[in-house]
């Protein structure tokens, strides 16, 4: 017989070793991307679609019987179950028919846990996880049976996700044109279903009342206020918000250059926020202790696999209002872009004593303020958004973003941030916050001794300079990106510039400037002695950086200095 020729791309990649060459589904081949070919993940999730079945459950109601009943639920974002593994690409389980299913044994445990503390609460009587999931001996059974759920709406869409994690490279590493010696840093694959409606099933061995089966799903509701699957700290897995836990909700609303997913399309993720509190947590307690304690303490706030993995105390959730996708640029360059404005909500994950309840609800309003008043959200966070503050109609990049509050704020918090003067006080109050909480976790803050990163929060690290600009017009600092900032001042010497240089980076690297017009949108006044919020369309232009020993930032901080346009120090640039 004559060997079949490349016998091996007969095989569906479900099935082909990993290696490169056959399959490698996590692995995001730059050759391929560059050349427009797709990625082996992508050939993965068209030959299940066109294998998988269909099951019309669309029009059902949910069943209502004694002894069988279903409910739905609509996720918020994206979900992904924790069972299923293809060497490290994380995917659902896939039921029969080809069908992604959540498994019945993980809805049994999931259920168990919030039974076991709703028992410990006094909400329901006692022994009530015995006689429903049975005595942890396995002796006495439960009466209730698990079946997991199912999508009941097209799940097939946008299958492949992408997950880029970029700690290192955004915080600790002094030269970030070295991206790629980080190990972790790289873009990796996933896949996860966008918004399924997930149908639920329990059956009991008896008929149950109608108040039973009523406790029995309020149980499940308090279930999946906690997240399902895999990811939910970062967003993922999220259908509603338990109001008892929740630590702080704002509005916002932002634009900027939407991610792009694997396929080149565009989409807003709500994962742009945990990473950006995560980020600044980093650098906070960077400049409070050393590098070892503060990425413990972020560890225990966010979650982490270091050691044996930790379940983190914070949960990330964002209702989208309104949304809308769209692009920029034209000949050859067509960038993703949002608009986008809603509710973020930040929640416990499990209970905390009160004093360490009321420090963690303080460190988290102020993370959030923090990275509002200091950057944004998402991609290019560090600039503030082109197409609103600089002036030259010419320039065709897409950089930077825009945030701001939306709806009405907490006038508490909107007044520490009222003018550039306040800027010094609210950082020392974050920072306060910050060891509050720290102690409170038996660390003591070492600030004499900060953590080795190239943007720790520390005053020997870190300036932060700032001013009054009227309108967006007035916008100053945008100019020195990309123009000199200051002209030769005797002939023969050149202009000044920190164009293409460690201040500001490049492709590829990192710069060590943040630059941000922030809208305070109210103004403060004295009326017969007392402090009256009025509305105002100034910004308050703030620079913040982190300067490194190359001349050009020793040539731009004398220029600073000489207070151009108005900038004054605001914060930090001590020994």
């Amino acid at each position: 017989m004559n060997p079949i020729p490349n016998a091996y791309k007969k095989v569906p990649m479900m099935f082909r070793a990993q290696i490169r060459g056959r399959s490698q589904l996590h692995y995001i081949d730059p050759h391929k991307e560059k050349d427009g070919e797709k990625q082996d993940v992508q050939y993965w999730a068209e030959e299940w679609i066109e294998k998988a079945e269909f099951i019309p459950l669309t029009n059902q109601d949910d069943s209502q019987n004694d002894t069988y009943q279903t409910q739905t639920y609509q996720i918020r974002w994206r979900f992904v179950t924790n069972g299923g593994q293809d060497d490290g690409m994380i995917r659902p389980v896939i039921g029969g028919y080809g069908i992604p299913f959540y498994p019945g044994s993980s809805m049994k445990g999931a259920f168990r846990q919030a039974c076991e503390q709703a028992e410990q609460a006094g909400t329901i009587p006692p022994n009530r996880c015995n006689l429903y999931c049975g005595d942890e001996t396995n002796i006495t059974p439960g009466i209730l049976r698990f079946q997991g759920a199912y999508p009941i709406n097209d799940w097939t869409e946008n299958l492949v996700d992408l997950v880029h994690p970029q700690q290192g490279w955004q915080v600790k590493t002094p030269n970030t044109r070295g991206k790629h010696l980080l190990r972790g840093e790289s873009a990796y694959a996933l896949v996860s279903l966008v918004q399924p409606s997930l149908r639920f099933s329990i059956s009991s061995s008896k008929p149950l009342s109608t108040e039973q089966w009523q406790e029995i799903w309020q149980i499940w509701h308090d279930t999946i206020a906690a997240g399902l699957g895999t990811r939910v700290s970062a967003g993922y897995g999220q259908v509603e918000t338990d109001s008892t836990s929740i630590l702080y909700q704002v509005r916002v609303k932002g634009q900027g250059q939407a991610a792009k997913l694997i396929d080149g399309t565009g989409e807003f993720r709500p994962t742009i926020f945990r990473a950006s509190l995560r980020g600044h947590a980093l650098r906070l307690f960077g400049g409070l202790t050393n590098d070892k304690t503060a990425e413990a303490l972020v560890e225990q706030l966010f979650g982490g696999v270091q050691g044996k993995g930790t379940v983190g105390l914070l949960k990330l959730g964002f209702e989208t209002e309104e949304l809308r996708l769209g692009t920029f640029g034209q000949n050859g360059y067509k960038q993703p872009t949002y608009n986008v404005e809603g509710e973020m909500i930040w929640s416990l994950t499990r209970p905390l004593p009160d004093d360490q309840h009321a420090a963690l609800q303080n460190l988290v309003t102020d993370l959030i303020w923090f990275a509002m008043v200091f950057g944004g959200f998402g991609k290019s966070w560090r600039r503030a958004d082109h197409r609103l503050f600089y002036p030259d109609d010419e320039y065709e990049k897409l950089i930077g973003c825009h945030w701001q509050w939306a709806g009405e704020i907490d006038r508490k918090n909107a007044f520490r941030v009222r003018s550039p003067k306040t800027i010094s006080k609210f950082i020392n109050s974050v920072l306060d916050t910050a060891k509050t909480w720290m102690k409170l976790q038996g660390k003591i803050p070492t600030p004499n001794h900060p953590a080795n990163w190239r943007e720790s929060w520390h005053p020997s690290r870190v300036q932060v300079w700032g001013r009054w600009a009227k309108n967006r017009d007035e916008c100053v600092a945008i100019d020195w990106l990309h123009k000199p900032y200051q002209k030769g001042i005797v002939r023969g010497e050149k202009d000044k510039s920190i164009r293409r240089t460690s201040v500001t980076g490049e492709l590829g690297q990192i710069g060590r400037l943040w630059h941000r017009m922030y809208p305070p949108k109210r103004l403060w006044i004295k009326k017969e002695g007392k402090l009256e919020p009025i509305s105002t369309n100034r910004f308050i232009e703030l620079l913040t950086l982190f300067p490194d020993e190359s001349p050009e930032f020793k040539q731009f901080l004398a220029f600073l200095q000489q207070k151009p346009e108005g900038f004054e120090l605001l914060w930090g640039g001590k020994k």
